[in-house]
């Protein structure tokens, strides 16, 4: 796999959320709105890349015996400093989020790439790595998260993350029509059923019409 597919295969083939089922609780929990999602993708995107850095900068040095206490370590270390920065420049983000933001450090796709991939590759692709699983982390959030708001409220919005300030408020769906449940756990659970069966026809249709190719 070259640089760009390694980049891109975060989007859809090996999307972590639907594609891997990775990071889960953390999806289902803060997709209520777009300011969520994209407070927790931003997040998730700064730690896995720098993780990923740093353990493959390491990587020759490490003792295998201890290699995931050592990742653990630096996920752990990343993920305070990155909650530390949301809580002192955009503390909204923080008061609605900040308690899923240490879930970073048990996050199967940060620790999953540290041992997949970072260990094994060196800085450059690592990074490469890291960015394009983080975006398409943050790409599943935001569609989960606008499609639960509309359903859910009838309303998108979105709001500047450091003042609070409103930036857009849309409504799409008259408020009579819109369906309370998609703001629980249960609407979340069933966005995100949708969404990954969606994705897997997708790509099994996709690899059927890659063998038939091959077959002529």
């Amino acid at each position: 796999m070259n640089r760009k597919e390694n980049f891109f295969a975060g989007f859809i083939r090996e999307n972590p959320v639907f594609g891997l089922y990775l990071g889960l609780c953390s999806t289902l929990a803060i997709t209520t709105s777009l300011n969520n999602a994209i407070g927790m993708g931003l997040s998730v995107i700064v730690v896995l890349t720098a993780s990923n850095i740093i353990i493959s900068a390491i990587r020759k040095i490490t003792p295998d015996e201890i290699r995931i206490p050592v990742y653990i370590v630096v996920i752990a270390t990343l993920v305070k400093i990155t909650g530390m920065l949301l809580q002192a420049y955009f503390d909204s983000i923080y008061s609605a989020i900040g308690v899923y933001i240490d879930l970073i450090v048990v996050n199967c796709i940060i620790l999953g790439r540290a041992e997949a991939f970072a260990s094994k590759n060196g800085i450059f692709d690592s990074a490469l790595d890291g960015i394009g699983m983080g975006l398409g982390y943050t790409l599943a959030l935001i569609v989960m998260s606008v499609i639960r708001q509309i359903l859910g409220s009838g309303i998108l919005s979105f709001a500047n993350p450091m003042t609070n300030e409103m930036i857009f408020s849309l409504r799409i769906i008259p408020e009579s029509f819109t369906i309370s449940m998609f703001t629980t756990p249960t609407g979340g659970f069933l966005t995100f059923a949708v969404l990954a069966a969606a994705l897997t026809v997708y790509k099994n249709s996709k690899a059927a019409k890659l063998q038939k190719k091959e077959a002529k």
